[in-house]
């Protein structure tokens, strides 16, 4: 009778094994089956809204970029972003150099004005995204280095079309904004002061606005401003579930030397160990920087070097 007891919980507790691991393979292959789902479904009609895509151009920055890791061990990814529909895709509309440590939990982005004079290396004194021009991420790479002396290790170039995408993938009733003026003028859209819920196209143009005395720098602070909304709606509870498809959205429209392991890896960290608050700055610092015309360069925001040196290096290090 004994033996008979202890066999029929030997059995029991087998076969309760078997249950518990078959939930856990079908529970495992249908998140596997829905990430892939939202990813192509995302990435189909991302493709579906761009056309057809030439990535002779992300091929060779690819190969040319050298980028080295960070000598504190965190994560630096210089970010860029262009119109492909215009003019500046051939010079960046926006330089970003963000930076990620999950040891501490901690996010920080840093804005380098688009018209900051500084050393091109082989090119000579000119706007820091005339770089991007004459050498794409590579170069401008090099000038970050040799100006500020802060090493990135990836780039990621991001078509504001794809930004609009993601913004109406994530958030489609949109992210909710103060507007602090009325705006129209060079960003195809018109928005109203107070706040309220910008689609993509709306918040796109809310933070490429320079058309006022603000002019550069206040869009510096909007972009740096649309970048913390953006995470926070990505890290809620319905943001977590469409990341999948947002990951397909976005693949069309960016270029990045990063591999889809890393991008994995870090996404899993930053979720894992959310950010709570992406501190902010911006090159130039305020004290640091004057108007000048150069026949070559136009108008630019000259600096005081060794300052905004040092203060971007205590700011990321």
């Amino acid at each position: 009778m004994e033996d008979n007891r202890i066999n029929r919980k030997k059995t029991k507790k087998r076969r309760k094994r078997k249950i518990i691991l078959s939930v856990s393979i079908l529970f495992l292959l249908s998140l596997i089956a829905y990430v892939t789902y939202e990813y192509m479904a995302g990435k189909s009609s991302a493709l579906d809204q761009q056309g057809e895509n030439n990535n002779e151009t992300n091929i060779e920055y690819k190969e040319n970029f050298q980028g080295e890791e960070d000598s504190f061990g965190k994560t630096n990814v210089l970010i860029l972003g262009v119109d492909s529909r215009g003019e500046e895709n051939s010079r960046t509309d926006t330089i970003m150099i963000g930076q990620y440590d999950p040891d501490k939990e901690s996010g920080k982005l840093a804005s380098i004005m688009r018209d900051t004079y500084v050393n091109i290396p082989g090119y000579g004194y000119n706007k820091i995204n005339n770089a991007f021009f004459f050498g794409g991420p590579e170069l401008l790479r090099q000038t970050i280095k040799e100006n500020f002396g802060i090493s990135v290790e990836y780039y990621a170039i991001v078509d504001f079309q794809g930004f609009v995408q993601v913004v109406d993938t994530i958030a489609p009733d949109g992210i909710e904004i103060e507007v602090e003026k009325y705006m129209s003028k060079n960003i195809d859209v018109v928005l109203q002061p107070g706040l309220q819920a910008l689609n993509g196209e709306e918040l796109l143009g809310y933070a490429r606005f320079r058309a006022d005395s603000d002019n550069d720098f206040g869009r510096v602070a909007r972009q740096q401003k649309v970048m913390s909304k953006l995470k926070d709606e990505m890290l809620s509870f319905a943001g977590l579930l469409k990341l999948p498809r947002v990951v397909g959205t976005l693949q069309p429209y960016i270029d990045t030397n990063m591999k889809t392991g890393t991008m994995i890896s870090l996404g899993k960290d930053f979720v894992l160990n959310p950010v709570d608050d992406i501190e902010t700055m911006r090159i130039p610092v305020d004290g640091t920087f004057w108007d000048e015309t150069y026949e070559h360069a136009g108008a630019v925001l000259a600096i005081d070097e060794a300052k905004n040196k040092e203060a971007l290096q205590e700011f990321l290090q």
